[in-house]
């Protein structure tokens, strides 16, 4: 990348922040009027200093020091009012825009399929949502506030100082010039450095999210050492990394440092001799080190500035990276809006692909309105992938699926899935309370609702020999219960919202035959009120399916009932006769 293409990129970071800010003009107005009001003030106080050293010439009235002295400490409760305003206006937008920034990032996430989540890490997606997002909220506040207080103050300090004396003030800019380049020099380096270490601490809160969500497979294969000599090993890069950048730092505010107390040594050498030839007066000296002091600071905050506009255009480089992906299933904003689905879904030709390798290939298949599809085939046969499709988690490659006779990209997409009702394979329960994770989705559900839906997955039993009962608050993703309880309660939580549609995908590989049994028992009932898709891997759990396809390689292999597919003596016949022998070894 050229560093034209580099300054442009870099242009089009802060220019994504613009509409942000422009939600709160007046108070950005305000807050720059105080900046303006705090400068002006800053600079009157020097005029007051020069006249009260020169008044001592001929002036002994304590009466009239007493004056000046209470001018100047006017002017400073003022200064420290104005300065109070300005944070309170401009530091308070910078929280409104990172409140408003992450809400963005979050529901900018909430649009993404699930193709998205599986090419870009939870450790990084959150490393964005705050390490990166407080870097741009100190852009937005402090950066802001201090170049626009900066710029003010050296503008406004050189106006007075060249009204004191031109010839001096010429001498005191003499650094400026170096000043200038070493920034440019390092203000590169502070944004690469800053950038690669955000990378680093994406990778460090990836690999600690994965271990602490993992930490029952590490303990069980015994890698705690080599998961924390690993995570030593990236803190360790990134320790480095941020060392590097408190060097460039260092050598940045050294920089400012060095260069403005050698202007100041300037100004006191060439104002020395003005003064000794009676150029200028002792007073006129003395007020134009207090404005070099003011032009001082203003140099120094520029410097730190510079630091806070690198990190905060890499930060939302990154952030930007997430923001400009666009979904690959957006809601179609003309989408029909259904009350309610009969249920009849059609694939036509289907095929989808995953980073261009083919897991589902022409698909063809109808599933007629109240009946039960099965779905099985081995693993990697794309039977989930299938199953995704429907409520649109995915998106197909070619081809059409149809609901009730719709080109399912007509449907609005809520309606759809509000209409669709989808136990995963990874069962997934939040850290609420049993009752709540039975009713997610549709939020007033009445006590003896969610009971109805624990008693059809036969979880009912097991929940109330829990302490609280329906009310017991789970741990993450459920980790205080079995894993049959936790598809169970899935399971209730799909049932509760009374679809049109059901999916079960594998829905019951974590429960006993005999539980099996009586949930399927349970839930003949309701299946017959709805189209069902179920994925099984146990020929029991699917052998009264209306109709039964096998996937091979992602393809159709077979299709037909239990005892037709039987009879063709293939797959799915090798699949019945491998599960009958498992279960005659286990009764052994």
């Amino acid at each position: 990348m050229t560093e034209t293409s580099s300054s442009f990129s870099k242009l089009d970071q802060l220019k994504s922040i613009i509409p942000y800010l422009a939600k709160y003009k007046p108070k950005l107005f305000l807050g720059f009027l105080f900046i303006l009001l705090t400068n002006l003030v800053a600079v009157i106080q020097p005029i007051f200093i020069k006249k009260a050293v020169d008044s001592l010439e001929t002036v002994t009235s304590e009466k009239a020091l007493a004056v000046y002295a209470l001018s100047l400490l006017g002017i400073a409760f003022f200064e420290g009012i104005f300065l109070y305003f300005m944070r309170q206006t401009i530091i308070v937008v910078s929280r409104y825009v990172e409140y408003d920034l992450r809400n963005d990032y979050f529901a900018h996430l909430q649009k993404m399929s699930i193709q998205f989540f599986h090419n870009h890490p939870t450790g990084d997606l959150m490393a964005r949502a705050t390490n990166d997002l407080n870097a741009v909220r100190a852009l937005v506040g402090p950066g802001i506030m201090y170049f626009v207080n900066t710029t003010v103050r050296l503008i406004g300090t050189l106006i007075v100082m060249l009204s004191i004396n031109s010839v001096l003030t010429f001498f005191a800019l003499l650094t400026f010039p170096i000043m200038v380049f070493a920034v440019a020099i390092l203000m590169r380096r502070i944004h690469d450095s800053f950038k690669r270490s955000q990378e680093l601490y994406a990778e460090i809160t990836t690999h600690a999210q994965e271990n602490i969500s993992g930490i029952r497979i590490v303990k069980v294969y015994i890698q705690e050492e080599l998961e924390k000599q690993r995570f030593e090993k990236l803190n360790k890069k990134y320790v480095a990394e941020r060392l590097s950048l408190a060097k460039i730092r260092a050598l940045l505010w050294a920089c400012m440092g060095f260069l403005s107390g050698l202007g100041v040594l300037i100004v006191l050498w060439v104002g020395g001799h003005l003064v000794a030839n009676g150029t200028i007066s002792i007073g006129s000296l003395t007020a134009f080190f207090t404005l070099l002091t003011h032009l001082t600071w203003p140099m120094i905050a520029l410097g730190w500035v510079i630091n806070l506009t690198q990190q905060g255009i890499a930060s939302m480089a990154r952030i930007n990276e997430i923001l400009h992906i666009e979904p690959e299933i957006e809601a179609n904003p003309n989408g029909k809006m259904i009350d309610s689905l009969r249920g009849e879904i059609e694939f036509r030709n289907v095929s989808f692909s995953y980073n261009s390798v083919p897991v589902l290939k022409n698909i063809s298949l109808k599933i007629k309105s109240g009946t039960t599809l099965a779905i099985v085939g081995r693993t990697g046969s794309g039977k989930s992938t299938l199953a995704n499709l429907i409520p649109r988690l995915l998106q197909p490659s070619s081809g059409e699926i149809l609901i009730d006779g719709l080109p399912i990209e007509t449907l609005s997409l809520a309606e759809l899935r509000r209409n669709i009702g989808h136990v995963p394979q990874e069962t997934f329960l939040f850290s609420e309370s049993i009752a709540e994770n039975i009713a997610f989705g549709i939020g007033d559900a009445k006590p003896e609702d969610v009971e109805k839906a624990g008693k059809l997955s036969q979880v009912h039993k097991d929940i109330l020999g829990f302490p609280q009962k329906y009310e017991t608050v789970l741990g993450e993703r459920g980790i205080n219960i079995s894993g049959g309880q936790k598809q169970r309660t899935a399971i209730s939580r799909a049932i509760i919202r009374n679809p049109a549609i059901l999916i079960l995908d594998d829905a019951l590989s974590a429960v006993d035959t005999y539980t099996e049994e009586e949930i399927l028992k349970r839930l003949r009932r309701e299946l017959t009120k709805r189209t069902n898709v179920i994925i099984s891997h146990r020929i029991s759990t699917i052998r009264d399916a209306d109709n039964i396809i096998v996937l091979e390689n992602g393809e159709i292999a077979e299709q037909g009932d239990h005892n037709s597919l039987l009879e063709n003596d293939g797959l799915y016949a090798n699949l019945y006769q491998m599960q009958l022998l498992e279960e005659s070894l286990e009764e052994l």
